[in-house]
C-alpha cells in the first residue's frame, strides 16, 4: 500500500490532519500508522529515527544547548460511526480529530518541515495511550530507550483547545468495602446488610468538598467520586459484601501517598484498599524553553484538568506542558471533531517558537 502521507500532504497541517485521521489505529493496532510515519521521518536527511513496537523516534543532533521534546500517541479509541474523516465548513469530523491526531500532526508538519529549529528536538509518536498503562509507548520506553525521553523541556500534543494547560492533575482509584452477614430476606434481622451499610460511604462522598490549589497561577481542583458499585447474592438474601469503587483527581502538590492517605482519611472506619495510582505534575513554567513557549501562544497558561503523560516527563525532573488544537471536551465523543483554524494557528504557533 502507497503512503498516504507524501510531500504535499506533510506541508499542510490540516490536510495532514485528515490523512492521520483516515489511517485507522484503535490502540494495539498501530503498526499501519507507524509504519507511515517512519518511512517519512527516516526520509529527512535532518533527522535520525529509530524504533521500538509501535513507537517511533526522530531526532535533530546539531549541537544546541537545549532539547525540547515533541511527543503524541498514534492510537484512538474505537470507532464509533465516526471513520473515515468529513469536513463540515471550518469543521474535521472522525475519530482522534480531537485526540490527538490534529496534535501528531502538528508535530509531524515540523519534523518535516523544520531542518534547523532553535533547539535540538526528539520527537515521540507512540502507541497504546488510549489503555492499561502497561501498554504506553512512553512507559515501555522508559524501560528500554530511556535516553530517548531525555531532555530540558516536553510539550504534549493532547487536545488544549489552543491554550497551554500546565502540569496535571495525579490520579487513583480505590475500593472502600462494607461487610456485613448474611440472613434470608424473610428474616432480614438474623443479618447486616452491606449494602445498606455502604449508605455512609455515598453520604461522605455527598458532603466532600474538593479542595482548589493555585500553583504557578495555574488552579487545580480536586475531585473525590464513586465511579463503581457492586454487591450482592441473590434475590433473596441479605448480602455480607459491598465494593464502592472511587477515583480521586488530586492537585500536584500532592504526592500519591499522601492522596492515598486522604483518601484512608475521607473513609475512616472503612477498609480502602488502592487499585491503580498515578503522579500529578507540576507546571513546569519556569523553563527557559517553557517561557518562550508562553510568550509564542501570547496567552496565560490554565491547569490541566485531567492526567496526561506529562507526569513521566515531571517524574524525569524535565518540565512540560500540554498544547494541542482539539477540544478536551469532544475527546472520545461520537460527534469528535476539531476546527481548521485551531490547526493553523497551532502550527503557526509552534513554527514562531521553533523557527530561528
Amino acid at each position: 500500500m502507497a503512503n498516504p502521507l507524501t510531500p504535499d500532504v506533510l506541508v499542510d497541517p490540516v490536510e495532514l490532519t485528515r490523512t492521520l485521521v483516515d489511517i485507522e489505529s484503535v490502540s494495539r493496532h498501530e503498526q499501519a500508522i507507524a509504519d507511515h510515519v517512519e518511512e517519512v521521518l527516516r526520509d529527512a536527511a535532518h533527522l535520525s529515527v529509530d524504533r521500538l513496537g509501535n513507537t517511533v523516534m526522530a531526532r535533530t543532533d546539531l549541537g544546541r544547548e537545549q532539547r525540547v521534546v515533541l511527543a503524541g500517541h498514534l492510537d484512538t479509541v474505537p470507532l464509533n460511526d465516526n471513520f473515515p474523516s468529513t469536513v463540515v465548513d471550518d469543521l474535521i469530523y472522525g475519530c482522534g480529530t480531537s485526540d490527538m491526531k490534529s496534535g501528531v500532526a502538528l508535530a509531524l508538519h515540523l519534523a518535516a518541515t523544520l531542518p534547523d529549529p532553535r533547539y535540538d528536538l526528539t520527537y515521540l509518536f507512540y502507541e497504546a495511550e488510549e489503555i492499561d498503562s502497561k501498554y504506553n509507548g512512553l512507559h515501555l520506553v522508559s524501560e528500554s530507550r530511556p535516553e530517548w525521553l531525555l531532555a530540558d523541556f516536553a510539550v504534549l500534543l493532547e487536545p488544549t483547545y489552543g491554550v497551554v494547560e500546565a502540569g496535571c492533575q495525579g490520579t487513583l482509584r480505590a475500593l472502600v468495602k462494607t461487610t456485613g452477614r448474611r440472613a434470608h430476606t424473610a428474616r432480614a434481622w438474623r443479618g447486616s446488610n452491606a449494602i445498606h451499610a455502604a449508605g455512609e460511604v455515598l453520604q461522605r462522598l455527598s458532603d466532600y468538598r474538593p479542595r482548589t490549589v493555585t500553583i504557578d497561577g495555574c488552579t487545580y481542583r480536586e475531585g473525590l467520586n464513586a465511579v463503581k458499585i457492586a454487591g450482592g447474592v441473590a434475590g433473596n438474601v441479605v448480602p455480607d459484601a459491598c465494593v464502592v469503587e472511587v477515583n480521586m483527581r488530586f492537585a500536584p502538590d500532592r504526592t500519591e501517598k499522601q492522596a492515598l492517605e486522604h483518601v484512608h482519611e475521607v473513609f475512616e472506619g472503612f477498609e480502602v484498599e488502592l487499585t491503580d495510582s498515578a503522579p500529578g505534575a507540576l507546571p513546569g513554567l519556569t523553563a527557559a524553553p517553557a517561557r518562550e513557549f508562553l510568550t509564542a501562544v501570547g496567552a496565560e497558561p490554565a491547569a490541566k484538568l485531567g492526567w496526561t503523560d506529562v507526569a513521566r516527563f515531571a517524574a524525569l525532573g524535565i518540565p512540560a506542558l500540554n498544547y494541542g488544537p482539539g477540544d478536551p471536551l469532544l475527546a472520545h465523543a461520537q460527534d469528535e471533531h476539531v476546527e481548521i483554524g485551531k490547526i493553523r494557528d497551532g502550527a503557526a504557533t509552534l513554527h514562531r517558537w521553533l523557527g530561528l
